[in-house]
C-alpha cells in the first residue's frame, strides 16, 4: 500500500512574530503554527495584552476540557464575534445557563435515534447527484467539487430542518449568502488581544452584515410557512423546534432563539460537511490503492444497490477513509475558549480572562501521537487498532460537554453520501490544479476544486 502525503500550509521553521501572525492569520490560520508546534504538548505565548494557551496532548485536553470544563466552556471572543451577526446567541456560540438551556431542547432533534427520519433524505439527495453528475458532457465532465458537496449537503440541511417542500425552494439563496458571510468575516480579533472591553462593537466589513441579514429574511419567511405547516405532519427540525419543549422547565423557544438555532443547525450540517466530503474526493483522488479498497468493500456490501442507514455499520472501510479525512483536514481546526477563573492545567498557571483552546489541526498531526502523522493512512481507523489511539487525541467534532450534537448526523451523512457517489463515479482532479488548504472560520480546499468524473463501469 503506497500512502501519499497531501498538501499542507507551510509550517515556518521559527515562531512567528504578532505582525507576522496578525499578516498570516488573514490569509490562513495554520500558517501561524511553526515547526515545532507539532511536538510540544502544551504552547503558552502572549498576543498584545492577552495571554493564550494551547493544549496540545490528549493529557491537557482532557484536563482542560473534561475535567475543568466549567472554567473554559465560554467560546472566545473571536468566535463569538465573528459569528454573532448570523447566529445571535445560538447554541454555538452561547454559554452559561441559554447554552443549557438550548442544549437540552436541540440535542435530542439531530440525536442518533433521529437518523432513521433523516438517512432517507441524504440518500435521496446523494442520488439526485450522481444523475445529474451522469448526464454530464463530454465524457470525463469537469465540475468544481467543493461547489458541488456545498449544494449537496446544503439541499440535505434543508430539506431535514425546513422539510422537503421548503427546503428545496430557498437552498441555493441560503448557501450563497453564508458563502459570503464565511469568505469576508474577519478571523483575528484585536480588540479582544488588545485587552479592551468585551462592550465595544467589533468592526466587520458590511457585506458580512448584508449576507447575514439576507439569511435572517430567508430564515424568517421559512419559519413562518413552516408554522402553517406542522398540522400537515410533514417531518423537519423546525417543526421539532416548534414543538420542543425544555425539559426542565417546559418552555418553548421564543422567535429569535428559534431562528439561531436554525441558522446554527444550517451553518453546522452544511458548510463543514461539504468542506470535508470535498477533501474527500481530493484524498482518493490522490490515492488509487485506497480508492481500489473503497470500490471492492461498497461494491461487496452493497451489491450496485442503493445503500441504507442500516448498512453504515457494514461500510467500516468508508468511515476509515472519512474519519481519516478529518484528522488531516478537521472541520473546524482551531477550538478556542476564555477562561473564567484561573486554573493550573498540565502544570501551567493560566489565569482568569486569558485564551485557551486547542488545535484539532496541531493535535491531529502531532509527531509524538501519531506515525505518519502527515501521510493519508485511512488503515488507522479500522476497528482493529482503535485501541493503540488515545481517546483524546482525536477529536474532529470537539471534546466535553460541547462536543458538536450533530455528530452521528454529519458522519451518517458523509458515509452514505460517498457510498452512493462513489458506486457510480471516480472523480479526478483537473490537470494543472493546485490545492492547499485555507483556515478561516471552517477548513476549505482552497475556494474551488476542479475535479473531472469519470463512470464506473
Amino acid at each position: 500500500m503506497t500512502y501519499v502525503m497531501p498538501p499542507m500550509p507551510e509550517r515556518p521553521a521559527e515562531p512567528l512574530s504578532f505582525f507576522a501572525i496578525a499578516k498570516t492569520a488573514r490569509q490562513n490560520l495554520l500558517g501561524i503554527f511553526d515547526e515545532g508546534c507539532f511536538e510540544k504538548k502544551f504552547i503558552a505565548t502572549r498576543l498584545l495584552n492577552r495571554q493564550v494557551f494551547v493544549c496540545n496532548s490528549p493529557e491537557t485536553v482532557a484536563e482542560a476540557f473534561i475535567a475543568r470544563h466549567d472554567s473554559v466552556e465560554r467560546k472566545s471572543p473571536q468566535m463569538r464575534h465573528a459569528l454573532a451577526p448570523l447566529v445571535g446567541d445560538g447554541l454555538f456560540v452561547s454559554d452559561g445557563e441559554t447554552w443549557k438551556r438550548r442544549r437540552r431542547i436541540v440535542a435530542p432533534i439531530v440525536h442518533t435515534t433521529r437518523l432513521p427520519s433523516f438517512a432517507p433524505t441524504m440518500i435521496d439527495c446523494a442520488s439526485e447527484t450522481a444523475e445529474r453528475w451522469l448526464r454530464l458532457a463530454p465524457v470525463p465532465a469537469s465540475v468544481d467539487v467543493l461547489r458541488e458537496m456545498a449544494s449537496l449537503t446544503a439541499e440535505i440541511i434543508c430539506r431535514t430542518i425546513f422539510g422537503p417542500r421548503l427546503g428545496a425552494e430557498h437552498a441555493g439563496e441560503i448557501v450563497a449568502a453564508f458563502t459570503a458571510y464565511q469568505a469576508l468575516v474577519r478571523t483575528l480579533d484585536l480588540t479582544s488581544l488588545l485587552g479592551l472591553p468585551e462592550w465595544l462593537p467589533r468592526f466587520q466589513p458590511p457585506a458580512v452584515h448584508r449576507a447575514a441579514r439576507r439569511i435572517v429574511r430567508v430564515l424568517d419567511h421559512i419559519i413562518e410557512r413552516c408554522k402553517e405547516r406542522v398540522a400537515s405532519g410533514e417531518p423537519s427540525m423546525i417543526a421539532m423546534l416548534l414543538e420542543a419543549r425544555d425539559p426542565d422547565t417546559g418552555e418553548a423557544l421564543g422567535a429569535d432563539a428559534l431562528r439561531n438555532e436554525a441558522a446554527v443547525l444550517f451553518m453546522a450540517g452544511h458548510e463543514t460537511t461539504a468542506n470535508s466530503l470535498a477533501w474527500t474526493w481530493y484524498l482518493l483522488s490522490q490515492s488509487p490503492d485506497t480508492e481500489a479498497r473503497l470500490q471492492t468493500e461498497l461494491d461487496e456490501v452493497l451489491g450496485g444497490r442503493s445503500p441504507t442507514l442500516d448498512d453504515v455499520p457494514r461500510l467500516v472501510f468508508t468511515r476509515a477513509v472519512f474519519e481519516e479525512t478529518i484528522r488531516l483536514y478537521p472541520p473546524i481546526p482551531l477550538l478556542g475558549r476564555q477562561v473564567s477563573r484561573t486554573e493550573v492545567i498540565g502544570g501551567h498557571r493560566v489565569p482568569a480572562g486569558s485564551l485557551l483552546g486547542v488545535v484539532p489541526y496541531l493535535l491531529h498531526r502531532h509527531r509524538i501521537y501519531w506515525p505518519m502523522p502527515d501521510h493519508f493512512v485511512p488503515e488507522r481507523f479500522l476497528p482493529e487498532h482503535a485501541a493503540a489511539r488515545h481517546r483524546y487525541s482525536y477529536i474532529p467534532f470537539s471534546v466535553g460537554p460541547r462536543v458538536c450534537a450533530g455528530q452521528a448526523f454529519g458522519l451518517t451523512e458523509a458515509i452514505l453520501c460517498i457510498a452512493v457517489l462513489a458506486q457510480r463515479v471516480r472523480l479526478r482532479l483537473a490537470p494543472g490544479t493546485s490545492v492547499r488548504p485555507v483556515a478561516r472560520l471552517s477548513l476549505r480546499p482552497g475556494e474551488s476544486l476542479p475535479m473531472l468524473i469519470e463512470h464506473r463501469a
